[in-house]
């Protein structure tokens, strides 16, 4: 049978100039195309009521969770900083509820970016609401302008995880972050840093959990970099 995976939607409001201040629901289509490629058949979960959340994950084999806007840090017991950015609190405790529902009923996750920061805070940790409260902070982890198709920065990947038989020791990342990941959860652990130290990648301490997260971008390159799309076919047909 074709693996379902579910992808937690973003919503936005287009132009009222051109589509009347339309409300759509959708996900990246690089997460799509990439989940099809890998032979997986993927459903947008809509943003919607925590309460249907055991429905949706009941109707899917796997999670991803994509990027989008800053995490509501009052879920991690802090008021906002001056440079936190866009939140959609809606979404954050939609999010939420899909990623416990996906741990109670044993689906595996997959976490992008601002998905990798969510689920550590959904399992007790915190996060730096800016890179500037890091005091270690020496690597450009926001590339603009630079093509997303380019990867900008080194990460070190530790031996013990399931990115070194993919990625190897090394590898270079695209980076489009301006949080990180503060306290780590105690039932996860990181499995790859930056120069700096930021937690590029995490995964559960427990091996039963089935979970990956990564703080790149692998969507927006794995059609041009095979490796990026290794993450996603070991998701599909593994993890």
């Amino acid at each position: 049978m074709t693996t379902i995976i579910g992808i937690a939607g973003n919503q936005i409001i287009q132009s009222v100039d051109v589509f009347n201040g339309n409300h759509v629901s959708y996900t990246p289509q690089g997460f799509v195309t990439a989940v099809q490629k890998a032979g997986g058949l993927p459903i947008i979960l809509p943003i919607g009521e925590e309460q249907a959340a055991a429905d949706y994950i009941s109707k899917i084999d796997k999670l991803l969770l994509a990027g989008g806007q800053d995490i509501s840090p009052d879920l991690f017991g802090e008021d906002p900083h001056p440079k936190l950015e866009e939140t959609n609190r809606s979404r954050d405790l939609f999010e939420l509820a899909l990623i416990k529902e996906a741990i109670k009923q044993n689906k595996p996750i997959f976490a992008v970016c601002r998905g990798m920061q969510l689920l550590n805070v959904a399992l007790g940790g915190t996060l730096y609401q800016d890179l500037s409260l890091y005091s270690d902070w020496k690597v450009k982890h926001g590339q603009q302008p630079t093509q997303p198709q380019f990867a900008t920065h080194d990460i070190q990947i530790e031996k013990n995880s399931i990115l070194y038989p993919l990625l190897g020791e090394r590898y270079r990342v695209n980076s489009y972050h301006h949080q990180a990941l503060n306290t780590v959860a105690s039932s996860l652990k990181i499995t790859a840093r930056s120069s700096d130290g930021i937690a590029e990648a995490i995964e559960s301490e427990n091996p039963k959990q089935r979970i990956l997260g990564v703080q790149w971008h692998p969507e927006l390159r794995f059609d041009v970099e095979a490796k990026e799309f290794k993450l996603f076919d070991y998701f599909v047909n593994q993890l």
